[in-house]
């Protein structure tokens, strides 16, 4: 690599726009779900989606749910048994495409710890199918601003 080519690659390096999300300045946002909670990384502009780390403490369900947009979670501790009886634990991932429906339960002594990134709207279903509400881009920014004023804290920008 000649001169040229390196000052022309760091001056690229130094304009990437880099969004760093500090995990002590995010705050975990209790769920309505007694043991189920949040912490926001990243809003996705037009409602496309968002990342979260997702905790939810040990026996806690997740009730059927359906993905509108593909959805990918990685766990980091923690397990959860999904309702096919396939159990998810530290360093599994899971793939779930548009238009999943599932429900799961975390199984263990420990809390569950997942990285989630979806996709389009989670909607929470009741038990004759119907879509009772939904998750979505805007939702999920709502409930963190919100936490933050009521907690006397300035929302950080973790729109993409």
């Amino acid at each position: 690599m000649n001169a040229q080519s390196a000052n022309d690659i760091a001056a690229i390096l130094q304009d990437t726009p880099v969004r760093l999300a500090r995990n002590a300045e995010i705050p975990w946002i209790p769920s309505p779900v007694p043991g189920k909670s949040s912490k926001p990384l990243r809003f996705f502009r037009d409602d496309r989606g968002f990342v979260e780390l997702l905790r939810m403490e040990p026996g806690v369900a997740m009730p059927p749910h359906r993905h509108t947009g593909e959805t990918h979670a990685y766990n980091l501790g923690g397990s959860r048994q999904l309702s096919t009886g396939e159990i998810i634990g530290p360093g599994d991932y899971v793939y779930e495409p548009p238009g999943n429906i599932d429900a799961w339960h975390v199984v263990g002594a420990e809390p569950l710890v997942a990285l989630v990134v979806v996709m389009g709207e989670v909607e929470d279903l009741g038990p004759n199918g119907n879509v009772r509400g939904r998750a979505t881009t805007s939702t999920r920014r709502a409930e963190y601003e919100d936490h933050c004023r009521a907690h006397g804290m300035v929302p950080l920008d973790l729109t993409d």
